[in-house]
């Protein structure tokens, strides 16, 4: 599960790692059709107490056999104590697995995108001994998708483009057009539930997020095609009516001063199936007792 701004802009590449490909194109790195992806665990720790931790840890294979190790991390501002540690991740994966290993960065902000970039050396001055050279992933280079029927073609793409362009000028562009290709995936049988849950954990409790927890509390995209947003814009609108209904067939009573005992005071405020409300309010104004609300074959005195 998801539970952080930082977590989802890494954790994207763990769950769907058919970002990969795309990410690849838009960094100019060749990558393979056929390419099978494999999750690992992210702890490079040799010495417990002294404990490293790599956000997101990919195997990549190509169908030719090909393989690198591919070590994402969310970066959200410069960290002059990141240099060493990415470092010490390439030079530990690669000695560990015996195979290459790349690291791919994830920023939000141009600024934190063009320092990421490195390169970051080690060494002292007339001879450098190491040299870490990240692939960054960031607003100069992630496309602005802002097309419905594009970022229906690539949800995963799409949603991490909506993650990185949040102050983009055309960010509002870029979540409509999400928010809609999503739910063309809804109705056609596709979930939405992750990449919904991404964005609204990922974009935080930035304008960005405003606007997008707005498209998905109004409904305006997903009308009558039974989505998962639609769904839950439904679902709240009742539980609303519920507690509104239960508020005023307790305000009623109350006002013709019959007596609730606790136990159905509380059945009353909890009920949520409108339906049953329904019913509890028509009785409302002729019961003798709230007791009377629940009895099954009810027939009001004369």
């Amino acid at each position: 599960m998801v539970t952080s701004s930082h977590e989802a802009a890494h954790r994207i590449f763990q769950e769907r790692p058919e970002l990969l490909a795309p990410v690849f194109r838009a960094l100019s790195v060749p990558l393979p059709e056929k390419t099978s992806v494999e999750v690992l665990t992210g702890d490079v720790t040799e010495i417990r107490p002294l404990e490293r931790r790599v956000d997101s840890l990919l195997r990549v294979e190509s169908s030719d056999g090909e393989r690198f190790l591919l070590a994402v991390e969310a970066q959200s501002r410069r960290d002059p104590e990141k240099a060493a540690s990415w470092t010490y991740y390439l030079a530990y994966l690669a000695a560990k697995h015996r195979m290459p290993a790349l690291l791919l960065v994830v920023c939000r902000d141009r600024a934190t995108a063009r320092w990421a970039a490195g390169p970051f050396t080690t060494g002292v001055e007339g001879w450098t001994a190491l040299s870490t050279r990240p692939m960054v992933l960031g607003p100069e280079n992630l496309p602005v998708i802002t097309s419905a029927q594009e970022a229906r073609k690539h949800l995963a793409l799409a949603t991490l483009s909506a993650l990185t362009h949040t102050t983009h000028p055309e960010s509002n562009a870029i979540l409509e057009a999400l928010a809609s290709a999503l739910g063309s995936a809804a109705a056609d049988g596709e979930s939405g539930d992750y990449f919904t849950e991404l964005l609204e954990i990922g974009l935080g409790d930035t304008p960005a997020g405003a606007h997008w927890r707005n498209l998905m509390a109004v409904g305006t995209y997903f009308p009558g095609r039974g989505t998962m947003l639609e769904k839950s814009f439904l679902k709240g609108v009742a539980a609303g009516q519920a507690e509104e209904r239960s508020r005023l067939i307790l305000s009623v009573l109350e006002k013709r001063g019959l007596p609730v005992a606790d136990d159905h005071r509380e059945r009353i405020a909890d009920c949520s199936d409108l339906d049953v409300l329904d019913v509890w309010w028509d009785r409302v104004l002729t019961v003798t007792s709230a007791e009377e609300l629940f009895i099954e074959e009810y027939e009001p005195q004369d």
